[in-house]
């Protein structure tokens, strides 16, 4: 198992340590859930020990009336300047199941003009789902509604949603037509999986929009020395995902395209390093 991959199977087994919540199909609600993991991880899943930054987001701008959401926003703030997307390659259970799935052997759409036109979209369902939605939703109802997670996020289903209502007779006699299209839209991400790297990630990811807008400037995570940098654009070209440029929007930061750099330009170091000879 590569490094990477190493990361990621730790972050989601420690992001989901309460394991006697699978078993009882119940929820954990104690002090940890206070505080927000980096990645894509579902508050209601019921291994869940601390609570999702998207989830936190929209529950904050629910209580905008009372108090600004000045704590999930430094959080976001924080990851951001830390690590960029580099969270998305390392820390993101989701980013893993995808991952995983990609590796089915099956034809592969490649990335092209329309791939890199589709990464704008979830700038859009950040704007729309958790941002303009729940503050609609508190404006009309007075009660917001987490709106990406109710209708869109796959983790929630995948993590949450089948977990609790296969645990709990009570559950699965209300489930109705939102449950079955939430079901409904995770088989279709998940197939998309295979046969496309990332599609969540690259199209559809706020958390991964928010993160983006950091990467050229985060502390930490992949870095291009200047000197041995001949612009050959092999990188580009071997990455998977919609990238111009090592750490444009589109980088998850991963590191797979250092073992293709025959100048041995890539590499991990602090953000600030890159001209070292």
């Amino acid at each position: 198992m590569g490094k990477r991959r190493y990361f990621q199977v730790v972050s989601a087994l420690l992001y989901n340590a309460n394991l006697v919540g699978f078993l009882r199909g119940t929820i954990y609600t104690g002090r940890l859930k206070g505080l927000c993991v980096p990645g894509l991880n579902c508050h209601s899943c019921p291994g869940a020990v601390a609570a999702c930054p998207l989830g936190s987001f929209q529950t904050a701008l629910g209580d905008i009336r009372n108090k600004l959401p000045l704590y999930i926003t430094g959080v976001l703030l924080l990851f951001g300047i830390l690590l960029g997307r580099a969270i998305c390659a390392f820390l993101c259970p989701f980013g893993l199941v995808q991952d995983m799935l990609n590796k089915i052997p099956s034809p592969k759409l490649r990335k092209n003009i329309f791939t890199r036109w589709l990464s704008l979209c979830k700038y859009t369902v950040f704007l729309i789902f958790v941002v303009y939605l729940p503050l609609h939703f508190l404006w009309i109802n007075g009660v917001s509604t987490p709106a990406f997670c109710k209708y869109l996020c796959p983790m929630g289903t995948l993590q949450a949603g089948i977990p609790l209502v296969l645990a709990n007779a009570s559950l699965r006699a209300i489930t109705g037509a939102l449950f079955r299209w939430r079901l409904v839209w995770l088989a279709v991400i998940l197939l998309t999986s295979v046969f496309v790297f990332r599609p969540f990630c690259r199209f559809l990811c706020p958390l991964g929009a928010i993160y983006s807008l950091f990467n050229k400037y985060a502390l930490f995570g992949i870095s291009v020395n200047k000197h041995r940098c001949v612009r050959c654009s092999a990188c580009v070209k071997s990455c998977k995902l919609d990238v111009y440029q090592i750490n444009d929007r589109e980088c998850i930061r991963c590191g797979d395209c250092s073992p293709v750099c025959a100048h041995k330009a890539i590499v991990y170091k602090r953000k600030g390093q890159e001209n070292e000879k």
